[in-house]
């Protein structure tokens, strides 16, 4: 990462914070935590500290140190000493939890050794089958991306962050999981992972929630999923719902299933049968939202992994897609119900 890119990214993630915090006390999840909500905020900075700055160089730069060149002469011990780091690092993901546990006294060593175990056997499977950053759709990944899509479903780590309003942070362990493990590990090209917007972001991310919008009330009418709530929020609600679901449901959302999902698939099926069957699966994550299962929320949602889709390979930028996702939660949360 470049210095100033890196002091830029600092300042604005020390500012999302604040209005994190603020947030935070608006929703009274503060006095939900007790006197505790400095671990709590810890634990989150932690978790999303990861997804920022990855998005500003900050995985390139860690892939490359970690990166060695077996075939190097006189290279040998360094090789394998990287690939131990390697394969090793992402046990640090399980000390966010720890940083929030222990002063709680809540701290269950149970969890903390899933949430270090996990990717670290996820990255083995991964290093060692050097799997190169070009390779289409294979079965380690539809292991890995299994794996990471049953835990977060079955809620298998929601118990170490057990109060209200904490629901985000399993995501974005999960996340920093797969970031960790198709940045550095598998080291997959076409992510299109970045925080640093192009001016064509904005207009294929516009005009992607424009086209679907139609869709969107057509089917949510028809079905009786959506009903019209007319209010006035102030800017500052607006502004706030836009960057919390931005960062922790749209960027974590867009990178398993475009970045990574139909990424691979493409190479494998083709644009328009990896762009369709990912549209699917994105839609069935949504079946258990409030009902055994929603159809109704399924069906929306895969036309939408449509649109998110198509924004993403438009020119295979996350930003992209993750700003029709956030356009579309947004309007959805502030006006339909």
């Amino acid at each position: 990462m470049r210095l100033r890119t890196t002091i830029i990214a600092t300042v604005i993630f020390a500012l999302l914070l604040y209005g994190f915090w603020h947030e935070a006390v608006r929703t009274g999840l503060v006095a939900t935590l007790g006197g505790h909500i400095g671990s709590a905020f810890a634990c989150f900075a932690l978790l999303l500290a990861l997804l920022w700055y990855v998005g500003f160089g900050a995985g390139e730069a860690l892939a490359q140190f970690m990166g060695a060149n077996p075939t190097q002469a006189n290279k040998g011990l360094e090789w394998g000493t990287r690939r131990r780091i390697r394969v090793l690092a992402p046990a640090a993901l399980a000390i966010p939890y720890c940083v929030f546990a222990l002063p709680r006294g809540e701290f269950h060593a149970s969890y903390a050794l899933g949430l270090a175990a996990l990717p670290i056997a996820l990255a083995v499977l991964l290093e060692f089958s050097e799997l190169p950053p070009k390779f289409a759709f294979t079965w380690q990944d539809g292991v890995v991306l299994l794996i990471i899509a049953v835990v977060l479903e079955a809620g298998v780590f929601s118990g170490a962050w057990p109060y209200s309003g904490l629901g985000s942070l399993p995501k974005l362990y999960l996340a920093d999981v797969a970031l960790y493990l198709y940045v550095v590990v598998r080291r997959l090209e076409g992510i299109g992972y970045s925080f640093i917007p192009q001016w064509n972001d904005f207009a294929v991310g516009l005009r992607e929630w424009a086209f679907f919008l139609p869709f969107a009330m057509g089917l949510g009418f028809a079905t009786h999923f959506i009903h019209f709530y007319p209010r006035v929020p102030s800017a500052g609600h607006v502004i706030g719902a836009f960057l919390v679901i931005f960062l922790l449901t749209a960027i974590p959302e867009e990178l398993f299933f475009r970045g990574i999902l139909q990424n691979l698939l493409e190479r494998r099926i083709g644009r328009k049968l990896a762009l369709i069957i990912t549209a699917c699966l994105f839609g069935l994550s949504h079946f258990h939202k409030g009902a055994a299962f929603n159809w109704r929320y399924v069906m929306i949602a895969a036309v939408a992994g449509i649109f998110y889709g198509r924004a993403w390979r438009a020119r295979r930028r996350l930003f992209a897609s993750a700003l029709t996702h956030t356009l579309v939660d947004v309007v959805w949360g502030l006006w339909f119900r």
